[in-house]
């Protein structure tokens, strides 16, 4: 499994982060499969949505606050409850195809950690899960 480190520099942000993903994937080896994506922490996310248009992001970020405004009547006590409720609902992995060693996204797809509780360095876990086709059969 790779780690990778990405640092936030807001307390909410989408950060796009197809690149290292897909460098990742690329240097795996793995032909067809797929790439799990995943973040180890209770305040942030990962999702798929557009990468052309920064206002999309900009867009999510400020339903989600309407959502799960920063202060609410919250029993958690360090101040960090809407992080919580706004990772749960974006979700902590995506699932993404492998076809010829490259991640299969639509055009306008990108993954994107998303921050709920930052500025933080966070670590996205990746994992890659080889088709049957790629792995060697023992005998």
């Amino acid at each position: 499994m790779e780690r990778l480190s990405v640092s936030t520099r807001k307390r909410r942000e989408m950060v796009e982060i197809t690149s290292l993903v897909a460098k990742t994937a690329k240097g795996s080896g793995v032909q067809e499969g797929c790439c799990l994506v995943f973040v180890p922490h209770t305040t942030c996310g990962l999702t798929i949505n557009e990468n052309a248009d920064p206002s999309v992001s900009d867009d999510i970020l400020r339903t989600l606050e309407k959502l799960v405004p920063a202060r609410g009547d919250y029993r958690h006590t360090e101040g960090n409850s809407d992080a919580h409720v706004a990772s749960t609902l974006v979700g902590h992995s995506v699932l993404v195809p492998i076809h010829k060693g490259n991640l299969v996204l639509g055009t306008w797809q990108g993954i994107f950690l998303c921050e709920f509780d930052g500025p933080r360095n966070r670590q996205v876990w990746i994992k890659m899960l080889p088709s049957i086709q790629d792995q060697p059969v023992e005998l």
